[in-house]
């Protein structure tokens, strides 16, 4: 498979075929502005939905989940994790921009199973400096996914924590299954 990334420029310009990774997404943007439109979209998520999911790169969200621009705001981090930035997103999303209902989706075959807390150590020993964040590494995905999903639930910031839904994505199939919160 061929991803954007990955593929030849092909537009004859010097800059793509030898510059950096960053100057072919600039490029990149010079031809999406050339063409765009402005929507006349509100911040505010159409369907009212917030998605916070994992930042690994084979999850198309808006494709698997059918959704186009402007439906739904999309929080990702490491794992999809629900961390005190994520339920500052969330807050932001619900309270200021009208969303009502949360979506949590992580998925089969993530980095963070194979990380440890013992990462911070490295890295403190590495850069002489101990990161103040945690890795939030888990072994068992569905239980992670229980966790943040009790975590928004328990939230005092957010406004609306009885729809509340998560899910693990399948990277080979692409199908999602529901985690029961129980």
């Amino acid at each position: 498979m061929t991803t954007s990334a990955s593929a030849p420029a092909g537009s004859g310009n010097s800059t793509a075929a030898s510059g950096t990774v960053t100057d072919r997404l600039v490029e990149a943007n010079e031809r999406y502005a050339s063409a765009f439109a402005d929507p006349g979209m509100d911040a505010r998520p159409v369907l009212h939905v917030a998605v916070v999911a994992c930042m690994d790169a084979r999850l198309d969200l808006h494709d698997a989940l059918g959704l186009s621009l402007g439906d739904c705001h999309t929080i990702r981090n490491a794992g999809g994790v629900v961390t005190d930035d994520v339920i500052r997103s969330l807050t932001i999303s619900q309270r200021a921009l009208g969303t009502r209902s949360v979506v949590l989706i992580h998925h089969t075959n993530c980095g963070l199973e194979s990380l440890t807390e013992e990462f911070r150590h490295d890295l403190e020993m590495e850069v002489g400096q101990r990161p103040a964040w945690a890795v939030e590494a888990f072994r068992d995905v569905d239980q992670d996914v229980r966790q943040s999903m009790q975590r928004v639930r328990t939230s005092p910031f957010l406004l609306h924590t009885d729809d509340v839904r998560g899910f693990v994505f399948d990277v080979k199939t692409g199908l999602l299954r529901e985690v029961d919160p129980a």
